[in-house]
């Protein structure tokens, strides 16, 4: 059994009591893809994920895709990251990226949303994903806050998008028109991401129609 070397209990403290900005599309570009952010993870060690899904139009698809993503580095010498998705004594590869270009769970995380959205309101995955690319490369708010990590405060940004909120086909989209993008990032979090959330809120109750999120759980011994 492998040994989690950097358990991680988080608790969000104060993430809009410090500070709310809106910041241009290139710095939201640089804080999503951030690069480099892989280089300091030793290569015996592996980054895990906990994705957690609730879908009330797709339950079947929630409980496929809730598990543990790992993300693990290439014994041979050419710098690729591996992602895997566990979920009991079942495992699947995810894919191999570069690592020194960044951490791949960005990628996941919006086209998981991509996914996750097409199969549960209908219409075309290339809009959707036109759209949520579009928003990657928008003018984003950042809110600056803490949370504490394994007894340790840290300074987080949160970026948050909203891919469709000036979209003329929104109602038509079964609650994902309102569906919000937010990435936490800190510098003192291994591979940089600490959550990647993907939610859409009803407007007529407050429940979510539909919530992704991919959590930073911690750093283990990679496999022998």
């Amino acid at each position: 059994m492998r040994r989690l070397l950097c358990g991680i209990a988080v608790v969000f403290l104060s993430l809009n009591a410090v500070s709310a900005a809106s910041v241009d599309a290139e710095q939201a570009y640089d804080l999503l893809f951030q690069n480099g952010v892989l280089d300091t993870i030793e290569r015996d060690k592996e980054l895990i994920y906990q994705r957690t899904v609730t879908n009330r139009i797709r339950p079947d698809a929630a409980e496929r895709d809730t598990g543990l993503i790992s993300l693990s580095f290439s014994d041979d010498g050419n710098e690729m990251a591996h992602l895997e998705f566990r979920q009991d004594d079942k495992h699947r590869a995810m894919g191999v990226f570069p690592a020194s270009v960044g951490n791949p769970m960005i990628m996941v995380f919006y086209e998981s949303a991509i996914r996750d959205m097409a199969e549960s309101a209908g219409g075309s995955p290339f809009y959707i994903r036109n759209r949520i690319k579009d928003a990657l490369v928008q003018p984003a708010e950042i809110v600056e806050g803490e949370a504490a990590i394994g007894g340790k405060t840290i300074p987080v940004r949160t970026i948050f998008m909203r891919p469709f909120a000036e979209d003329p086909n929104r109602d038509r989209m079964q609650g994902f028109g309102d569906l919000v993008l937010r990435v936490t990032v800190s510098e003192e979090v291994p591979g940089w991401y600490l959550s990647l959330v993907a939610e859409a809120v009803s407007e007529r109750d407050g429940t979510a129609v539909y919530r992704s999120e991919m959590r930073f759980e911690g750093m283990q011994e990679g496999r022998e």
